[in-house]
């Protein structure tokens, strides 16, 4: 199934995204080609290899999460431009009141 200029006009604005009628007729085949090859590797897969998500087994490298003591709050606030109630004070964004 090819895609049509209008089918990519029709993702264009999901996506919310303005495009020419000259990008679209551009863009119509190379997305094609993208979707075959995709539909592609459905081929390739058998019922006998179970999905992966690498190719290569994968162990966590992360160290084991210990409690240890930390900065007492004041020494932390110390180099605050603003503080409040023992937290950094910020000054608000998108227009909130």
């Amino acid at each position: 199934m090819a895609l049509s200029p209008d089918d990519v006009a029709a993702l264009a604005r999901l996506a919310r995204i303005e495009m020419t009628a000259d990008e679209l007729a551009h863009l119509a085949p190379q997305l094609d080609v993208i979707l075959e090859s995709v539909a592609s590797v459905s081929d390739v897969a058998t019922e006998d290899i179970p999905p992966t998500s690498h190719a290569l087994p994968l162990t966590n490298v992360f160290r084991e999460d210990v409690v240890r003591p930390s900065l007492p709050v004041a020494d932390v606030l110390a180099g605050a431009p603003a503080s409040e109630q023992d937290r950094f004070r910020v000054p608000r964004i998108l227009g909130e009141a």
